[in-house]
C-alpha cells in the first residue's frame, strides 16, 4: 500500500472521531458479536482500489460521504464499538479480516464480532478451536482460533464488549421461550468463559427491538420479532443475573426508545416514521426525502441505513452511551476529593494562624478570636480513571482559642466552605457545602512546640449535574446526596533560631488522618443513561516532614513560610459500585480515582499589627503534585 493511500485509510477510519489523548484505566477492548459491532471482517469491493483490489472492510452502516455510493471513492464510516474505542484511546480492528495487511495498513485486531454470527457462533469465536470464521462466498474464507484458545488467561485490565442475538431472532431460531433460552445461554456462556479467563470487566449488551425496524416493518414480521427480541432479552437478563461477576447490561433498547421520543434534540427528522424507512434502501423502504437516491440524501437525519443497522449518527450516539457509563466514576469518584479539599483549606487556615501565633500567645487567661475568609481552586488532571476537573470554593472560618497556662492553649473553629467542581468533557458541574467543626490543642516549651486538632463535618452535596454528549446532543442526569467527615491532625516541632534574631526556624515532623464518607444515591429518573452509586469512603493516612519559618521585619510585621512533603498511605486505586436505574439487579464496579502517593506543602503570609491588640493577616498555601490546590487567606485577630 502506497504511503498516500495508507494515509488516507488511516484518516477515513478515524475523520470525526473523538480521539482520548490521555490514560485510560482499560488496556484493550476485545469484542464479541454481530453486524452491529463488525469493524471490517469481509471486503468492501466499494472502497478506494489498490491495484484493483478493495482497501477498506465491509461495515453496515452508511458510507463516509459526501455521495454515498459504492464507487470506489468512500469507505463505510465507523461502527460504535470502533467509535467507542477511540474514545476509550484504544482500537477495535476485525480480528479475521479477509483482506490483507498490506490492503488496508492494519494488522488483525481484537474486534472478533462478524455480520451474520447467531449466538452459538458467538459463542465459538470466544471458545472454539478455529472458531472466528468469515465466508464471505465464493471459497473466500478465512478462520482463526477463538479468543480463549489463543489467549487461556486474559489481561485483566482489558475491557470486553459482548453483543448478539439479532440474527436469531431474524433467522427465525429465536420463536418461543425455549428457543430464547437456549440463544441467551451461548451468550451468557461466552461470558463465564470470559470470567474464568481472569475477565475483570465486561459488558453485554442487550436487544434492540429487531421488529421496530424497517426490515419489520417492509417484511410483515415486525409483532414477531418484537415478540421474540423481548424473549431473549429476558432470558439473557436472567441468566445474567444467575451468572452474577462484574458485568455491565446496557439498556440500549430504553435508549433508542428515548431517542425516537425526541427526535429533533439528536438530528433526526421528527416528520419521518424512523423504524419505517431507512437510508440505503436495502431490504427497507428509502426515505424519498433524506434517503440515498431521494432529494437530498443525508445519513444524520435518520436513524436506519438499512433494514436493521443504524446510520452513523446512532452509531456515536450508542459510543456516547457506553462510555457515559464508564467514565461516570472518573467524576462521581471526585465527590471525596472535593471534601478533602474543604477539609484542607480548613485546617490550612488554622495552621497559618498559628503559625503567626508562634512565640506571641495572648496572655494566661485571656481569649483570642479571629475571623477568615478564604478562597481555594483545585486542578485535577486527566489521568487514568480521572476525569479532568476545575474547583473553585470560598470558605469562612471563625474561631477562639483561650490560654490555659504557659504551655497550653486550647480552641475551636468553626468553618464554612463552598465548592463548585467542573469535571468531564461535557463540564458536568458537582456543587459541595462543607460544614466544619475543629477543636484544637497547642503546646509550647522552650524550643519545643506541638499543634493538635480533631475535625468533623458534614457535607452537602446539594446539586450533583452530570452532563456528556449523546451524538450531537448533550444530556445531563441530576442528583444530590450527603457526607460526614472526620479527621485527626498533629505537628511536632523545634525551633533552632536563637532569641533576638528575629527568626524562628522549625522543622517539624506531621501525621494526619482524615475519613469522607460520601452516602450513595440515584440520579433521578428512569431514562436508560441514568446511574445510582453505591457509598464512598476515601481515608487518608498521611506522615510528613517540613520546615517553617518566620521573620521580624519590622516590629508590627512579620512575614512567615513553610514547606513540607507528605507521603500518602492510602494510595490504592477506589473502585465504585453502581448500576443502571432502569436495569433492575444489576451492579458492577468501575475503577474510580487514585490518591497520590505523596504531596508538596507550600505556604507563605505576613501579619501586620493594626493596634496593641488587632492584627491582620494574609496568606498564600499550595497542596498537590500532578492534582493541585490553590489557597488564600484574609483573617482579622482581635485579643479579648
Amino acid at each position: 500500500m502506497t504511503p498516500s493511500l495508507k494515509t488516507l485509510t488511516a484518516a477515513v477510519l478515524l475523520a470525526g472521531l473523538p480521539a482520548a489523548t490521555h490514560a485510560m484505566p482499560y488496556s484493550q477492548l476485545v469484542i464479541f458479536g454481530d453486524s452491529l459491532s463488525d469493524s471490517g471482517q469481509f471486503p468492501d469491493i466499494g472502497s478506494p482500489l489498490l491495484g484493483g483490489n478493495p482497501t477498506g472492510g465491509l461495515r453496515f452502516t452508511n458510507r463516509t460521504g459526501p455521495g454515498f455510493l459504492p464507487n470506489n471513492t468512500e469507505y463505510y464510516d465507523a461502527v460504535s464499538t470502533q467509535r467507542l474505542a477511540a474514545l476509550l484511546g484504544l482500537q477495535a480492528l476485525p480480528s479475521t479480516p479477509i483482506l490483507p495487511q498490506v490492503l488496508t495498513g492494519n494488522p488483525d485486531g481484537s474486534n472478533y464480532a462478524v455480520g451474520g454470527y447467531r449466538t452459538d457462533q458467538i459463542l465459538a469465536s470466544i471458545t472454539a478451536l478455529n472458531g472466528s470464521v468469515v465466508n464471505a462466498g465464493g471459497g473466500t474464507i478465512r478462520t482463526r482460533n477463538g479468543y480463549l484458545v489463543d489467549v487461556p488467561r486474559v489481561d485483566p485490565n482489558a475491557l470486553f464488549y459482548v453483543n448478539g442475538g439479532g440474527n436469531d431472532v431474524l433467522q427465525f431460531v429465536v420463536t418461543d421461550q425455549a428457543s430464547a433460552a437456549a440463544a441467551a445461554a451461548d451468550l451468557v456462556a461466552g461470558v463465564a468463559a470470559l470470567q474464568a479467563a481472569g475477565a475483570r470487566t465486561i459488558i453485554v449488551s442487550d436487544l434492540p427491538d429487531v421488529g421496530l425496524t424497517p426490515a419489520g416493518f417492509a417484511s410483515g414480521f415486525r409483532a414477531a420479532w418484537s415478540n421474540a427480541s423481548g424473549l431473549l432479552n429476558e432470558q439473557l437478563g436472567n441468566q445474567l443475573a444467575a451468572l452474577g461477576g462484574n458485568v455491565i447490561r446496557l439498556n440500549f433498547r430504553g435508549l433508542l426508545s428515548e431517542v425516537k421520543g425526541d427526535l429533533a434534540s439528536y438530528g433526526f427528522d421528527p416528520l419521518v416514521s424512523q423504524t419505517d424507512v431507512c437510508f440505503s434502501g436495502d431490504s427497507c423502504l428509502a426515505d424519498p426525502t433524506w434517503g440515498l437516491g431521494g432529494l437530498t440524501p443525508n445519513p444524520d437525519r435518520l436513524m436506519f441505513n438499512d433494514g436493521v443497522h443504524p446510520t452513523s449518527a446512532v452509531q456515536q450516539i450508542s459510543a456516547d452511551y457506553i462510555y457515559s457509563i464508564l467514565g461516570a466514576p472518573w467524576q462521581v469518584s471526585l465527590l471525596p476529593e472535593m471534601a478533602m479539599a474543604s477539609l484542607n483549606a480548613h485546617q490550612q487556615q488554622l495552621r497559618s494562624e498559628w503559625q503567626a501565633d508562634r512565640g506571641a500567645w495572648q496572655a494566661v487567661g485571656q481569649w483570642r478570636s479571629f475571623v477568615a475568609a478564604s478562597g481555594q481552586r483545585q486542578q485535577f488532571q486527566r489521568d487514568q480513571a480521572v476525569a479532568d476537573g476545575d474547583s473553585t470554593g470560598l470558605g469562612v472560618n471563625l474561631g477562639s482559642s483561650y490560654r490555659l497556662n504557659e504551655q497550653w492553649r486550647l480552641g475551636l473553629a468553626l468553618g464554612l466552605q463552598e465548592q463548585a467542581l467542573e469535571a468531564g468533557e461535557a463540564d458536568s458541574e458537582y456543587d459541595l457545602r462543607s460544614y466544619l467543626l475543629s477543636a484544637f490543642a497547642q503546646y509550647q516549651y522552650g524550643r519545643v512546640w506541638a499543634d493538635s486538632s480533631i475535625s468533623l463535618g458534614h457535607l452537602d452535596y446539594s446539586d450533583l449535574n452530570r452532563q456528556f454528549a449523546l451524538g450531537i446532543a448533550e444530556r445531563s442526569e441530576k442528583a444530590d446526596t450527603d457526607g460526614q467527615l472526620w479527621a485527626l491532625s498533629g505537628r511536632l516541632g523545634y525551633d533552632l533560631a536563637n532569641a533576638g534574631t528575629g527568626w524562628r526556624v522549625s522543622p517539624f515532623i506531621s501525621a494526619d488522618y482524615a475519613k469522607v464518607d460520601v452516602d450513595g444515591y440515584r440520579e433521578r429518573g428512569m431514562s436508560a443513561t441514568a446511574l445510582n452509586y453505591g457509598d464512598q469512603q476515601r481515608d487518608s493516612k498521611r506522615l510528613g516532614l517540613g520546615l517553617q519559618m518566620n521573620y521580624q521585619l519590622a516590629p508590627a510585621t512579620q512575614v512567615f513560610a513553610e514547606i513540607a512533603r507528605e507521603r500518602e498511605f492510602e494510595d490504592d486505586s477506589r473502585d465504585l459500585r453502581l448500576g443502571l436505574n432502569s436495569v433492575a439487579g444489576n451492579r458492577f464496579e468501575l475503577q474510580g480515582h487514585t490518591p497520590a502517593s505523596g504531596q508538596t506543602l507550600a505556604g507563605v503570609g505576613i501579619s501586620h499589627a493594626l493596634a496593641e491588640t488587632l492584627q491582620l493577616r494574609a496568606s498564600y498555601q499550595f497542596r498537590g503534585t500532578d492534582d493541585r490546590q490553590h489557597g488564600v487567606n484574609l483573617s482579622l485577630n482581635w485579643d479579648l
